[in-house]
């Protein structure tokens, strides 16, 4: 005890430190690939607001009950993977799992649908709580485009042939166009007595998640992953032979539509999509480049959710792209990041020459649009610095000495050919890069 603290320190060795790590899911966007993320963002961004397209910027929580009731309470999502605590107030709050309700949530709390129309878009990460793989996180992004008060057919066109726009803009040429329509509420019920007679005839043979949806909403079981399941439900009705005759008239002028743009597709009769609220046109853009994840962009009509959140009747639809995955396709198709080093590497040497580098650098991002200017930080030798230079891939090296700083002229060296070092004017130096 007389010793004190210090000494035992000095006896016994420290724990050493518990490296912080990520959260299982969650994944941190590095530099060398986040210039690709900011780049394909992007250009989705652009073509949208080409359409007429407007932002907005939504919150990561919502109440539980949005979703229970937009999503389907008897769904994966809402079953078994949403983050939802209480909070200090004991109410029930969830890190949303995707965008849609979300959107329609500040439409009716903004009063901006009733008897208006909307065309909306939105970006940022999503939270669901899967098995992490390849494709699919635990936090995760998605773009996400949505049009409301639009109830023809035009729009669902629409919304699919600007992204056939955006393939072509990133050159992406490994996808194809599933379609399909799930009707109205009232073809549904009835499509759905059919699905219950027939999924009740294979009981049997039926997993423990198709036998709970039985019940309560067997189409859900048509959505099933559980490959010993695909037989049965390749072996099911399908929707499209119990369309009402008006979603029958819808669907068919949408396929003319494409025809018509020169947009290829494949009417899927399974496609059903996995959230409740969808109702006619549904579609998915797939891949066979990405494995099993081979839904790149997914959409479709959700014409009763407005109204069944508590806004007036109101028809939308819209669809919604994992960047992740968009990501991933761009590299498999080819895709080259763009390019992010310096255009020029101030190399500035001397006691007195930093201030006149910093205004030189200043006047140079001013006078020559989109140059990238790398200051050299933290001193060193000439040697040291030009090293640096190299180091950047910068394309020149822009060399200040205090007697180039009393000339009022700067060298000029390249750093990427065999070219000269020549010697430049400030006055004339953004002309000259």
């Amino acid at each position: 005890q007389s010793r004190g603290l210090g000494d035992v320190y000095k006896r016994q060795p420290l724990m050493s430190a518990v490296k912080p790590r990520a959260i299982r899911g969650m994944n941190d966007i590095l530099p060398e690939v986040s210039g690709t993320w900011r780049h394909l963002e992007t250009v989705v961004r652009d073509i949208v607001q080409s359409y007429g397209y407007e932002e907005i910027r939504l919150p990561l929580l919502e109440h539980t009950e949005l979703f229970k009731r937009s999503i389907g309470e008897v769904t994966d999502i809402v079953e078994k993977e949403m983050y939802t605590f209480a909070d200090r107030n004991g109410e029930s709050l969830t890190l949303r799992p995707e965008a849609t309700a979300s959107v329609v949530r500040a439409g009716i709390t903004n009063g901006m649908l009733h008897n208006q129309r909307q065309k909306l878009w939105t970006s940022g990460p999503m939270f669901r709580y899967e098995k992490p793989q390849k494709g699919r996180y635990r936090q995760f992004y998605q773009f996400d485009v949505e049009a409301l008060g639009f109830d023809g057919p035009d729009v669902d066109a629409e919304l699919i042939i600007m992204c056939a726009r955006m393939w072509r803009a990133l050159g992406l040429s490994r996808l194809e166009l599933e379609i399909n329509s799930l009707g109205t509420a009232e073809s549904r019920a009835r499509y759905r007595e059919k699905l219950v007679e027939y999924f009740s005839s294979v009981k049997s043979r039926l997993d423990e998640d198709s036998i709970r949806r039985l019940e309560q909403n067997p189409l859900r079981i048509l959505d099933s992953k559980n490959p010993d399941m695909q037989e049965i439900v390749a072996a099911a009705p399908v929707m499209i032979d119990f369309l009402d005759e008006e979603s029958a008239e819808h669907f068919q002028a949408l396929k003319a539509l494409l025809d018509a743009a020169g947009v290829a597709y494949t009417v899927n009769p399974r496609l059903v999509r996995g959230l409740d609220y969808y109702s006619r046109t549904v579609f998915e853009w797939v891949t066979d480049a990405l494995g099993s994840q081979g839904a790149v962009c997914s959409g479709g009509r959700y014409d009763g959710l407005v109204e069944k959140l508590g806004g007036r009747p109101t028809p939308a639809i819209g669809w919604a792209m994992g960047i992740e995955r968009l990501v991933a396709l761009y590299e498999a198709c080819g895709g080259e990041p763009p390019p992010t080093d310096a255009d020029l590497y101030v190399v500035a040497v001397g006691d007195r020459t930093l201030e006149a580098a910093i205004a030189i650098a200043e006047k140079l991002r001013d006078d020559v649009a989109g140059i990238r200017v790398e200051l050299n930080l933290g001193g060193g030798s000439f040697k040291s610095q030009l090293k640096r230079a190299d180091k950047s891939n910068a394309e020149y090296a822009l060399i200040l000495g205090e007697k180039e700083i009393a000339d009022g002229r700067a060298g000029l060296k390249p750093l990427r050919s065999a070219e000269d070092q020549t010697s430049v004017a400030f006055e004339e130096l953004p002309a000259r890069l």
